[in-house]
Parts: C-alpha cells; structure tokens; sequence
C-alpha cells in the first residue's frame, strides 16, 4: 500500500525498520532558523533524516523573491538520491506544528513526480504521544538514483496569479492567520495586507484540538463551502512565503478535492512589486 496524502503514527512505526522507507524530519521555526536541527539531534524518529527548510527545500532569497524561493531543483533531486531516496521509495515527512513545514517537502516531492510522500499526522507530537520511540543517531545512509519528472504546472507565477485574477478563473485562498490577511497585523513582512480578491483560510482549520487533520468528510464539505462553484484545479493556494500554503493544498487533496495549485512567492513576493495592489480588510 502506498501513502501519498497522511500516515498515522502507528502505521509508520510499523515500518519504520523497512528498507523502502525513508523518513524526514522538518521541524522548523522562523523564529529561530536552527531550531529545528536542534530538536532533531536532541532526539527524532529513528532513521530519520533532517531537512532544513531554508537550506534543503527553499533557494536563496533575491531582490524579486519571496522570503521562502522554490528551490534549485536539480540540487535538490541531487540530495535526494544522496538522502537514500529512489523512484519506488515511500517517503514519510513530518514536523512538531501540525505538518505546516513538512507539507512543503510533500509538496515539492509530488512536482518532482514522486507520488508516494505522506505527512505523518499530528507529527512528532502524535509520534511521543504514542510512546514509540525516539532516536540521537544518525542514520546509516545508502545514496542511490533519485530520477525526477518535474510537473511545473503545480504553482504559478505572480504574473500568472495577476492574470487569473484579472480574468476571473481562478480563486487565491490564503493560509495566513486572520489578523495578517485583514492586515491589521504582520510580524514578518514590510507591507500588511493580503491579495486582491484572496479568500481567506487559515491552514490550522484544517486540525482538530489534537493535532491531527480532520476527516475527510469534514474537510470536503468546508472546502467545497468556501470555494463554492470553482473546480479545485481553478485553487492557487497562498501565505506568507509559499510554505503554510501547502497545508490547505494537502487538506484539499486528502478531501478528495484534487488538483488545486500553489502560489509559491505568496505575499512576500507579491509585494515585492510596487504596482501591485494590495487588499486589506
């Protein structure tokens, strides 16, 4: 069976000794850009490797970026093969903040083409939770051939965003937190405010009080209650930096609702451009 949306921590632990699974920690802050290393050498599901979100899975930022690029992706198929993944491999990725960091190597795996990459549910928190157990060692690593078939068809472009809102096919929702998207508050960025049009939808919505995402069913009809008439493939999904974004776009998919699309310069680029207008309220 393969995982390509959530896994529970007990079908993880099940295989977490199997030679055709590779884990990956990315629990992160953008508080404190090391913490998240630190944790993992504090203690991390065994075998698991760590991927850092601003050196493994985000390029250096530029004067036209956001705060959190897409990656070089050749360097990043280059560390995934030295990171033990191949094309048959199932990948496990999890955080300690409701898969808000994980979602974005999720995502980048599924525009590499790889299908079978799961967020583990309710992260390493479930993972404790749980009792299973805990690991200070780095694991053994065997390199091997990771070959990509990039679908860049997955995000868009804010030239592309631009259009689609000018004409109307498509619909932003934004994964930021409500005070940010009215802009009555941003702690990140210069400009506070939010895209022309946006609707808003924080990611942590898409969690119970336990962490975990809720059913289906659930999600589903709170999607499909928001987005109304539009087709999921007409969903470009938003944030701060391209990264939260990803969360309602794996909530989306695990509802069923499959094909919606990221924004990947969200709102740190998109005010990065002076004539490009911003919303508040």
């Amino acid at each position: 069976m393969a995982y390509n949306t959530l896994i529970s921590a007990s079908e993880l632990n099940a295989h977490c000794d199997d030679n055709h699974w590779v884990i990956f920690d990315c629990r992160f802050s953008l508080a404190n850009t090391e913490q998240g290393a630190t944790a993992y050498r504090h203690g991390h599901i065994p075998q698991a490797r760590y991927a850092h979100l601003d050196k493994d899975l985000c390029a250096a930022i530029t004067t036209f970026t956001g705060r959190h690029p897409l990656p070089n992706f050749a360097q990043l198929v280059k560390k995934l093969g030295d990171w033990g993944v191949g094309n048959h491999t199932q990948v496990v990725v999890y955080d300690d903040a409701g898969g808000a960091f994980a979602g974005r190597m999720w995502w980048l795996l599924r525009c590499l083409g790889h299908e079978k990459v799961a967020v583990l549910n309710g992260g390493f928190p479930a993972w404790i939770k749980h009792g299973y157990a805990v690991s200070t060692h780095l694991p053994t690593v065997k390199a091997t051939a990771f070959r990509a078939y990039l679908n860049d068809s997955l995000w868009l472009s804010a030239r592309e965003v631009e259009n689609g809102l000018a004409q109307r096919t498509i619909t932003v929702i934004d994964a930021r937190t409500p005070e940010r998207y009215r802009g009555e508050q941003e702690p990140i960025d210069p400009i506070a405010g939010h895209i022309p049009y946006a609707l808003n939808r924080p990611f942590q919505l898409n969690l119970d009080r336990s962490g975990l995402f809720l059913a289906a069913e659930s999600l589903r009809q709170q999607f499909q209650q928001l987005i109304g008439n539009r087709l999921p493939s007409q969903v470009v999904h938003s944030c701060g930096s391209g990264v939260t974004a990803c969360h309602n776009l794996l909530a989306m998919e695990v509802a069923g609702l499959t094909g919606s699309k990221l924004y990947a310069g969200s709102w740190s680029e998109w005010i990065r451009d002076k004539n490009r207008t911003v919303a508040r309220g």
